[in-house]
């Protein structure tokens, strides 16, 4: 797999590769992008998307970022990365780059971990009644991964009518029925 993007950053992420070079890090590839470790743990990782190259942190918000730097990309609790659109823009940060670095490496040394809690998903009125329905339906749900549960969970939840709500319900029953997450459906 290779990173998404690669050619329209290959500048940044040279930039971003340089200032991490100077860290007692080992580069990998991991997910076919650059993945920096410290005794086999991710600490930082270069990003391609469409409209940035990012360094992402794993461990992104036990991070003070003075200069609020970091953002947090969806639902994610403990990772946190930094956007950039030039290598003049990085190399412009390369200090404060280097210091989130330098704190990210403390804190790996130090074992630390965000704490991470479960996301409480409300179960849609919707579902409910379906699983009162259809006790089997109810059954097969449960028997999903808690990680593929919080998906279908997402996905209903996301829906602003409830006459979407269930037809996003009715429509994943085969999937949920063949023990698949959301995205494996397709």
């Amino acid at each position: 797999m290779e990173m998404a993007y690669r050619d329209r950053w290959q500048s940044e992420i040279a930039a971003l590769k340089k200032i991490l070079s100077a860290f007692d890090l080992r580069e990998q590839r991991k997910w076919g992008k650059p993945c920096y470790t410290m005794d086999g743990k991710n600490v930082v990782i270069i990003q391609g998307f469409k409209d940035y190259c990012a360094l992402g942190f794993f461990q992104g918000a036990l991070l003070k970022d003075p200069k609020k730097l970091l953002v947090q990309l969806g639902r994610v609790q403990a990772a946190r990365v930094m956007k950039f659109t030039s290598a003049k823009d990085i190399a412009a940060n390369a200090a404060t780059i280097k210091a989130y670095v330098r704190e990210a490496v403390a804190a790996e040394k130090a074992g630390m971990k965000v704490e991470k809690k479960p996301l409480a998903i409300p179960v849609p009125k919707e579902l409910k009644d379906k699983f009162r329905k259809d006790p089997r339906f109810k059954r097969a749900f449960e028997a999903l991964t808690p990680g593929r549960q919080r998906g279908y969970l997402f996905h209903f939840s996301g829906a602003k009518q409830s006459a979407t709500r269930t037809a996003r319900i009715e429509k994943a029953m085969p999937a949920i029925f063949a023990g698949r997450g959301f995205l494996e459906r397709r």
